[in-house]
């Protein structure tokens, strides 16, 4: 049987941290930027860990 293979895309957006959460970057911060309030760019700049529902899905994705 071959190996699985990781989902590329999965694997340029989502890190694994040491006690085995899944963080994520923010969207919505690339362009049309000057909408934004300064609070809300400073919120998007920080990473979060992903939620509880999607956290299966995503470990699927990355072949954990």
């Amino acid at each position: 049987m071959p190996k699985m293979k990781t989902h590329s895309s999965a694997k340029k957006r989502f890190k694994v941290t040491g006690s085995g959460k899944i963080k994520r970057n923010h969207a919505k911060l690339r362009h049309i930027a000057s909408t934004k309030t300064k609070k809300q760019k400073r919120g998007l700049g920080h990473a979060v860990i992903v939620d509880k529902a999607e956290h299966a899905r995503i470990e699927r994705l990355l072949v954990i």
